[in-house]
């Protein structure tokens, strides 16, 4: 790991504020990252503070007015670049991800391809901002639309994706003209600081304004200052439900706008018509993937009565051969939670599941010994469970899959939507029926609904991101690029006379 480090330009105590091309150590405490791999002390990075904030959006302002005259498709070109630039670094970032995050190394790996294929989209992008032409009621008048850059857009991200995220925000909203200040999470400021050293040499090389790119490592108050900040148009905030509703709150207190990708409660609907062979995989992967710490993770499955018994006993032989340990070694399946008080919460969980009716199936364990040294291994969890009680409605983020049965799809479809998460969903069935129900507007209430693929692995070519209490943000794909942009609806009159709308006279 001292290689890869060294390769990232990650060393022992590292600045906590940048803007693209100049970094400093910010005026705050220290932080220290430590990793649930196995408990060692990665790095340090001095904080910011107020000041050091002030600094870089002043620094913002000034390149956003530079940056937003750049045409587009030259803006998706040095995006483009940044896309080379992480491809010969996927490696090391990845093995960075893995060890600081805890995710499997083809996670870590996976997490850093999603980046790069992010800046293939921008890049297609930049020259597909589009806008409509509409026709006008008036003689000689033409009315079309345009999309201009907001300015500076604000993204905070969480932990368990320490870098797609913010690639998922930066990309697009470089290629629409604006610059850019991320607050990542505190748990994992190392794999941010490697981003910015990736990219700073594609800055530099083609002279990219100071301050299109800005980095501040710091605890909520800088979540709090960029959710307050009339500077900042858009926040773009990813984590827990309860942070959502604070950034979200005091946004819409300065009427600015939000995106927010927030909690999910995900389940998989698998009915007597599946094909079992592709279900467990799916299930599995989806529940166990990232050690149960991914919005996407699926944390109910909801089966027919005829094929409980069949997949519950194939979920639980399953489970105990799943390999638990180092994440960077690619023969296991399941690495660590974040910290110890991930560990608390998994706990917590699941004496609630016994106080609520639950049957343990398999797990309930917090793993120690010399292979678990960081105190962060946990077993995945099976339960049963009767009725969704408060604890399955509830996101724990950890490995705890939730098992119950149905009769009708109508039953399984309310017990899906009955959370008040709303983000990904899925059924597996052969029957174009089911499947068509499914995806009906009486079906799935989630932002995502898939069919015969888990919850978990979207795609960046479509619009990710869910409704209820998950936020009803957009990121990634599709059309999610008019986030970043402000519409504006042009009429122009080339005529020689005024005339009005709706036939409305006006004679002076």
């Amino acid at each position: 790991m001292k290689k890869v480090l060294k390769q990232l330009q990650i060393k022992s105590v590292n600045h906590g504020v940048s803007t693209g091309q100049q970094s400093w150590a910010g005026g705050g405490k220290v932080l220290s990252s430590y990793s649930p791999v196995d408990g060692q002390l990665i790095g340090k990075v001095r904080q910011a503070t107020s000041q050091d904030y002030e600094k870089v959006v002043i620094q913002a302002q000034e390149a956003f007015k530079i940056w937003r005259e750049v045409p587009a498709p030259k803006r998706g070109e040095i995006v483009r670049q940044m896309g080379d630039a992480l491809r010969a670094n996927k490696d090391n970032l990845g093995k960075l991800v893995s060890y600081e995050m805890g995710k499997s190394l083809q996670e870590g790996w996976g997490e850093v391809q999603e980046m790069i294929d992010i800046c293939d989209f921008a890049v297609g992008l930049s020259r597909q901002l589009y806008g409509l032409s509409m026709h006008s009621e008036r003689i000689q008048h033409r009315m079309y639309e345009q999309w201009h850059p907001l300015g500076i857009v604000g993204i905070i991200s969480a932990f368990n994706f320490p870098v797609a995220v913010w690639s998922w925000n930066a990309m697009l909203a470089w290629v629409c003209g604006d610059v850019c200040i991320w607050k990542p999470s505190e748990k994992t400021p190392l794999s941010a600081i490697a981003c910015q050293n990736i990219i700073w040499e594609v800055l530099r090389k083609n002279n990219v304004p100071e301050g299109i790119s800005g980095l501040i490592i710091g605890d909520r108050k800088v979540g709090e200052w960029l959710s307050n900040d009339t500077r900042v148009p858009l926040v773009s905030a990813t984590g827990s439900t309860r942070m959502g509703k604070a950034v979200g709150q005091a946004v819409a207190n300065r009427l600015g706008k939000s995106l927010l990708e927030l909690g999910g409660n995900n389940a998989i609907i698998v009915t007597e018509n599946a094909d079992l062979q592709i279900v467990i995989p799916a299930v599995v992967f989806g529940a166990v993937g990232t050690a149960g710490q991914r919005c996407t993770t699926t944390r109910r499955l909801i089966l027919h009565e005829s094929i409980y018994e069949d997949v519950k006993n194939r979920l639980v032989k399953i489970y105990a051969q799943l390999r638990i340990g180092n994440p960077l070694d690619t023969n296991n399946h399941v690495g660590p939670l974040i910290d110890t008080d991930a560990v608390n919460a998994y706990s917590t969980a699941i004496d609630k599941v016994g106080l609520e009716g639950g049957r343990i199936l398999y797990g309930n364990e917090v793993l120690s010994g010399e292979s678990y040294e960081s105190g962060c291994y946990v077993k995945p969890t099976l339960v049963e469970i009767d009725t969704q009680t408060p604890v399955v409605c509830h996101e724990t983020f950890a490995p705890i899959l939730y098992l119950m049965k149905y009769k009708t799809l109508d039953e399984a479809i309310d017990l899906q939507n009955a959370v008040p998460q709303g983000l990904s969903s899925a059924i597996f069935t052969l029957n174009v029926r089911e499947a068509e129900q499914f995806l009906a507007a009486s079906g799935s209430d989630c932002g995502i609904a898939n069919v015969n693929i888990g919850t978990s692995g979207a795609e960046i070519g479509g619009a990710f991101g869910g409704e209820k209490e998950t936020g009803g943000g957009r990121e990634s794909g599709s059309d999610s690029w008019k986030n970043y942009m402000r519409r504006q609806t042009n009429t122009i009159n080339y005529s020689k006379q005024l005339p009005l709308a709706q036939g409305i006279r006006f004679d002076i």
